[in-house]
């Protein structure tokens, strides 16, 4: 397998997984800075030009950090990365699409990249605030479905690293502080030796 990765972006949530499973894979970087993800040849890989991207073995290619942890957790079972019980799995599945669409997609997402959501300039402070807004309310909601666990749904699962990413971007990137249940969640995860090998290897 190799993962299509930029350092520090969504992907480093697919590399803890890969790394928690344990499987063989190779890691190759994108440049972003120099547009390499628009360009002919990783469009071929991927037409969405974003990362993640996870190239199979068998050379097919799964996009979405969603679609992909979930491919990984059901190919390993023994990993147990997917809650057997029904509600704790709807629960892992609603907290992680909010935590990617609404928290990165609608929240951080205007932070880095308001030009995105208005071409005047002159607007982009205000896109910014408003993204900030929409991720600091996510995470104090999260923050509340944490306050008797240690993850997410009790114990590790698909949707820890996802939590991860967007802690890590607010507290590198944006020197924020967290909510306290998820702050001890992001310590937990900077415990795990596979959270540390990903941001090792990217880098970070």
């Amino acid at each position: 397998m190799k993962l299509f990765y930029s350092p520090g972006s969504c992907a480093l949530g697919v590399h803890i997984l890969m790394e928690e499973i344990g499987a063989p894979f190779d890691l190759q970087r994108i440049n972003f800075a120099e547009g390499e993800q628009f360009g002919e040849a990783y469009r071929a890989i991927s037409p969405k030009s974003k990362v993640p991207a996870l190239q199979r073995d068998d050379g097919s290619v799964l996009t979405e950090y969603e679609a992909i942890s979930i491919w990984l957790a059901m190919t390993h079972p023994e990993k147990r990365l997917i809650p057997p019980e029904v509600e704790r799995h709807v629960r892992m599945m609603e907290a992680m699409e909010y935590v990617v669409g609404t928290i990165h997609a609608s929240g951080f997402r205007r932070v880095f990249r308001p030009m995105r959501f208005t071409p005047n300039a002159a607007d982009h402070d205000a896109v910014k605030a408003e993204g900030l807004m929409i991720a600091k309310d996510g995470l104090a909601m999260i923050d509340k479905g944490l306050a008797d666990k240690d993850f997410i749904v009790g114990a590790f699962s698909i949707a820890d690293p996802a939590l991860f990413y967007v802690a890590w971007w607010a507290v590198v990137r944006l020197k924020l502080g967290l909510p306290a249940n998820v702050q001890k969640h992001y310590e937990r995860m900077m415990d795990r030796p596979a959270v540390r090998k990903a941001l090792k290897d990217e880098g970070l």
